[in-house]
């Protein structure tokens, strides 16, 4: 994977080199024909030298416009080559990113949300792979932010429930107005995806996920 980033990497610069030399042949022909036709013009109807000045003006903005898109893109592949690297070093860490599912292992499980805004009270409800709800938690008064929770693995009952995958939603309420907090999931980074919009982390069975997704990393 790093092979195919330094690949990456050396393709871009191999190609803003391909630019800036491009760029620079333009301007040499510019040249040669301009030395030309004023060798070959007539004298008693020189070439205006307004126009002359004028042409290379333009030649000189074209060439710059090249030249600060090559540098620009030779930019943009080493981030992108930098990024690539770092979701690279991310594989086998686990991550908090959006989702709403909850690993119950060992009478414990971690999850968190977002809050736009603080809220007077935010209940968690925990559903099994029917949809039958499992447990109600209420957080109580939260500050906006990310906020993390734990669940016991025990129901409503207090009844201890089964290992497995489980899915939850919350709510949040502020002055009689209610809002849905966005849910966030642990998962494991198990690779990493090299798209064309960028570095993906496939985090299993919580799918594909961008790194500007990602809320925490442990």
């Amino acid at each position: 994977m790093v092979a195919s980033v330094q690949s990456s990497g050396s393709a871009g610069a191999a190609q803003a080199a391909a630019t800036i030399s491009q760029a620079a042949d333009t301007q040499d022909r510019f040249l040669k024909l301009l030395v030309t036709q004023m060798k070959n013009q007539d004298p008693l109807n020189p070439l205006d030298n307004a126009q002359v000045t004028s042409q290379m003006a333009q030649l000189s903005t074209v060439s710059g416009i090249d030249k600060l898109n090559a540098t620009v893109q030779a930019l943009s592949d080493s981030m992108s080559a930098a990024q690539s690297l770092q979701a690279a070093s991310m594989i086998g860490h686990a991550a908090l990113v959006p989702g709403s599912q909850m690993n119950m292992a060992g009478g414990k499980s971690d999850a968190a949300l977002e809050l736009a805004q603080p809220a007077d009270k935010v209940a968690v409800t925990i559903t099994d792979a029917e949809g039958n709800v499992v447990r109600t938690l209420q957080l109580g008064a939260q500050d906006s932010g990310t906020i993390g929770f734990q669940w016991d693995g025990k129901d409503d009952t207090g009844t201890a429930v089964a290992d497995g995958t489980y899915k939850y939603s919350a709510s949040a309420e502020l002055s009689g107005k209610k809002s849905t907090p966005t849910t966030l999931s642990y998962g494991l980074v198990e690779s990493v995806l090299l798209t064309s919009a960028g570095p993906m982390l496939n985090m299993g069975s919580l799918g594909d996920v961008g790194l500007d997704a990602v809320r925490q990393i442990l």
